[in-house]
C-alpha cells in the first residue's frame, strides 16, 4: 500500500513539474516570438502583465522641424513645411482608452473614439470633432524584428551647403563650411549604423549625378564598423542629384533579400538627402512609382530631409505610400536622441491599409488631420496607409489621434455616428471593428479628454500658419541671375551675368514676411494656445509660442544674416 502511495506521489510530481516546464516553454516562445515580430496579428500581448501599452501614430511626415528651423533663420516655409501628422507626432495625446477597460482579447490595432463640441475662437460658432485613438495590444518592451537595412547618401554638390541656409542662393559659392549639410548627413550615417545589431544587415549606396554602391548589404557581424564609420566621415559632395538612379541601385541591392521570411526581417531604403534632383527621373509621379513598387515589394522607404532647404513638398508626395515615413535634420545631437528612442518604431509599420467608414443619417465627415495619405478623404470614409508602433507614457501616445471634424446635417446635432474601421496586418490579413459614436446632447463646449482638446488647438494653429503662407509667400523664382565667376559650362550667360534655370524641385529662399495684419491674428492665436493650455498643461507647447513670438516681433526690414544668403 505504501509503495503505491509512494508511485502515485512521485507521478504526480513528475506530472506537475512537466506541466510547470510545459507552460514556460510556452511563455517563452511567446515572447520570442513577440520580439521576433511572428505573428504580430494573432498573437494576444493583451494578456502580458510585464509592461504598458504602445500606441500607434501614421506615417509620412514625422515632424515639422523644417518649418521651425526656416522661421529661425529668417525664410519663408512652404506649406508642406508643416503638416499636421507632423505636428502631432511632436505631442502626447489621450486616445480615449483605459487600460482597466481592456478585454485581453483585442487585435493587433483598434480605435477608441472621443467627442468634442468646441467653439471656434474667431466666430465663437459650436464645431463638431471626433478623434480616432490609436490604440494596440502591443506591450512596450516590444522589440523590432531583424533589419535589412540600405542607406541611400545624396552626395550631390548642394549636400556642400550649410543646413542653415539655402544652396541655391548661390550655388557657386559652398566651399569651406564648417557645418554643411554633407558632414551632418556623415554623421548621421554612422548614428543609424550604432542602432543596428549583429545579426541585422548593413548596406551603402550614394548617389550625385550617378549612383556607387559603396557597401554591399551584408550582416553587420561580418562588418568592420570603425573602418566603415571612418569611411563614411570622409565621403564629401560633388556633382548633380540623380535620385532615381540611386535609389534604381539601392532597390538592386535586395535582390537576394527578395525572399527574406516577413515574419523574422524588415527592409529597408532609409535616404538621407536634401531632396532636389535635378538629373535623370525627376517628376514626382515617377519617384512615387518607383518607392510604391518597393513597397509591394516589401521593400519599405524612410527619407530624412537635411537642411532649410529640405524640399518637403516632393517628400510629402512620394512618401504617400504604405510603410513610408520621413523625418528632418538640422543637428545631430538631436538625431542621435531621436534614433535612440524611436529608430525601432521608426523601421517598423504594422498597420496598413487602414480606412474608417462613417456611416450617419445627422453627421458627415467635413475634414481630416493627421493622415498620411494625400487622398485621405474619400467621401465619408477615412484612408491611412500605415501605422508605426509609437511610445506611450502616463496613459498617452505619442501622435497617438486622428482629428476628424464632422458637420451636422440639417438641424440635427445630436445623434448618432455608426463607426467600421477596417485594415491589414503585414501579412495581408483582414479586420474589421464597428462601433457607434454620439455627440453629447448640448449645446455647450465639452471634451471628452484632453487628447482631443489638444488636436483640436493642433489643428487650428497649423491651419492658420498654412493660411498665412498662402497669402503671403510669393512664388518661387524659377531661376537665379549670378555674377560669372569664370566660364561655367551648360548655363547661359549674357556678358557679366549666368542665367541659371533651376529644376522643379530646386528651392529658392524667399525672405521672411509678416504683414501688420497677421502678426494681430498671431498675437490672437498665441493668447488662445496659452489659454487653453491652462487645462492641457502641456510644456511642449513653448514650442509653437517661439514660434508666434518671431513672427509677431519679425521686422521684415531687418532680415537674418546669414553668411551664405546671396543678396541678388
Amino acid at each position: 500500500m505504501k509503495t503505491k502511495i509512494v508511485v502515485i506521489v512521485v507521478v504526480v510530481i513528475i506530472l506537475v513539474v512537466l506541466l510547470s516546464f510545459a507552460t514556460l516553454l510556452m511563455n517563452q516562445s511567446q515572447q520570442i516570438a513577440q520580439n521576433a515580430g511572428q505573428g504580430l496579428s494573432s498573437m494576444n500581448y493583451g494578456k502580458m502583465e510585464s509592461a504598458s501599452y504602445l500606441g500607434y501614430s501614421v506615417g509620412g511626415a514625422k515632424d515639422i522641424e523644417n518649418f521651425r528651423e526656416n522661421i529661425e533663420n529668417g525664410y519663408f516655409p512652404i506649406s508642406t513645411d508643416v503638416t499636421y501628422n507632423g505636428i502631432f507626432y511632436d505631442y502626447m495625446f489621450d486616445t480615449g482608452m483605459l487600460d482597466e477597460n481592456r478585454t485581453g482579447d483585442e487585435p493587433l490595432f483598434f480605435p477608441s473614439y472621443s467627442t468634442a463640441i468646441s467653439k471656434d475662437p474667431v466666430s465663437s460658432k459650436n464645431e463638431y470633432y471626433l478623434t480616432v485613438g490609436l490604440n494596440s495590444n502591443i506591450k512596450e518592451d516590444f522589440q523590432r524584428k531583424k533589419l535589412n537595412l540600405l542607406v541611400l547618401l545624396d552626395i550631390s554638390g548642394s549636400m556642400g551647403s550649410s543646413f542653415s541656409s539655402y544652396y541655391y542662393d548661390n550655388p557657386f559659392a559652398n566651399g569651406g563650411i564648417s557645418e554643411s549639410k554633407m558632414k551632418l548627413a556623415n554623421k548621421a550615417v554612422c548614428t543609424l549604423i550604432d542602432q543596428l545589431k549583429p545579426d541585422d544587415c548593413f548596406g551603402l549606396v550614394t548617389f550625385d549625378s550617378e549612383a556607387k554602391t559603396l557597401q554591399t548589404i551584408k550582416q553587420v557581424s561580418d562588418l568592420n564598423l570603425s573602418n566603415l564609420k571612418n569611411n563614411i566621415m570622409e565621403i564629401t559632395d560633388r556633382g548633380g542629384t540623380n535620385f532615381s538612379a540611386g535609389y534604381i541601385e539601392a532597390t538592386a541591392a535586395f535582390k537576394n533579400f527578395q525572399n527574406a521570411n516577413k515574419d523574422e526581417y524588415e527592409n529597408r531604403i532609409i535616404i538621407i538627402t536634401d531632396a532636389m534632383p535635378n538629373y535623370g527621373e525627376t517628376g514626382s509621379n515617377s519617384l512615387l512609382k518607383m518607392v510604391d513598387n518597393n513597397a509591394t515589394s516589401g521593400i519599405y522607404t524612410t527619407f530624412i530631409g537635411v537642411g532649410v532647404d529640405f524640399n518637403t513638398k516632393l517628400i510629402e508626395e512620394i512618401t504617400d505610400v504604405k510603410g513610408a515615413n520621413y523625418y528632418s535634420v538640422h543637428n545631430n545631437e538631436e538625431f542621435q536622441k531621436r534614433m535612440g528612442e524611436e529608430f525601432e518604431f521608426m523601421v517598423t509599420p504594422l498597420v496598413f491599409d487602414l480606412s474608417l467608414d462613417v456611416d450617419s443619417k445627422d453627421y458627415s465627415i467635413e475634414a481630416i488631420y493627421g493622415s498620411d495619405s494625400a487622398n485621405a478623404k474619400n467621401g465619408n470614409i477615412m484612408k491611412v496607409n500605415t501605422l508605426f508602433p509609437s511610445k506611450s507614457e502616463g496613459g498617452e501616445v505619442k501622435g497617438g489621434v486622428i482629428l476628424l471634424k464632422v458637420t451636422p446635417k440639417g438641424n440635427k446635432e445630436n445623434g448618432e455616428l455608426k463607426l467600421t474601421v477596417s485594415f491589414k496586418d503585414r501579412n495581408n490579413k483582414s479586420y474589421k471593428d464597428e462601433q457607434s459614436v454620439s455627440f453629447k446632447e448640448t449645446e455647450e463646449e465639452y471634451y471628452d479628454n484632453t487628447g482631443i482638446r489638444k488636436a483640436i488647438v493642433l489643428v487650428r494653429y497649423v491651419n492658420v500658419l498654412k493660411n498665412w503662407i498662402l497669402y503671403e509667400r510669393s512664388n518661387n523664382k524659377d531661376f537665379l541671375i549670378l555674377p560669372v565667376s569664370g566660364i561655367i559650362d551648360g548655363y547661359k550667360y549674357d556678358e557679366s551675368f549666368i542665367i541659371l534655370k533651376l529644376g522643379e524641385h530646386e528651392r529658392t529662399s524667399v525672405p521672411l514676411s509678416v504683414s501688420k495684419e497677421y502678426k494681430e491674428i498671431f498675437t490672437d492665436l498665441k493668447s488662445y494656445i496659452e489659454k487653453e493650455n491652462e487645462e492641457l498643461k502641456d510644456d511642449t507647447f513653448d514650442k509653437e509660442y517661439k514660434v508666434l513670438d518671431l513672427l509677431v516681433e519679425y521686422d521684415s526690414s531687418k532680415p537674418v544674416e546669414n553668411e551664405k544668403r546671396f543678396d541678388y
